[in-house]
């Protein structure tokens, strides 16, 4: 299962959930100890800002990155679960732990499990770029996009972890 949290909750979702992989999606201005007990192999830092448009001075979502996160959970083991964070837990975090549960289902219907994230936090709102990203590498043929649309916007409020299952 992957969990999805803030970063000021890395630290306490790890221990909560003895998690041994993690991906984090923060910009390089954000500072990131890697959490006890996940192994440097198993930590993905993936340095990109929450845009989905060209912004000076910061790093917009691109292919390499969704693709290294798309390598990163096919390669996972799965014997313990994975979190997803970013700096709030509500839109690069979202849009990623969506990616990845539509890379590893490949045959699932992305409205489905769309709508399970809806249901799982009531405050995600997933970065659009990383969606349409993923989308094309997964060729889904803008399904992902509209399922995501069909979900729209999280209440603005603070983040809580949340779990999203695999199945």
């Amino acid at each position: 299962m992957i969990h999805v949290c803030s970063l000021a909750r890395l630290h306490d979702t790890i221990e909560e959930t003895g998690a041994r992989h993690v991906v984090s999606l923060l910009g390089d201005e954000s500072r990131l100890e890697r959490p006890i007990g996940v192994a440097a192999e198993n930590h993905l830092w993936l340095r990109l800002h929450d845009i989905s448009s060209p912004l000076d001075g910061h790093v917009l979502p691109a292919e390499r990155h969704v693709s290294e996160l798309l390598n990163f959970v096919r390669d996972w083991d799965r014997r313990a679960p994975l979190v997803v964070h970013c700096f709030a837990g509500i839109s690069r975090s979202t849009a990623s732990a969506f990616a990845s549960v539509c890379a590893l289902n490949p045959h699932r219907d992305e409205a489905a499990i769309a709508r399970a994230l809806r249901r799982a936090s009531p405050t995600a709102t997933p970065n659009a770029r990383i969606v349409l990203l993923a989308d094309r590498l997964l060729g889904r043929n803008g399904r992902m996009i509209t399922a995501i649309e069909s979900i729209g916007r999280g209440v603005m409020d603070e983040a809580v972890p949340f779990r999203l299952d695999l199945e």
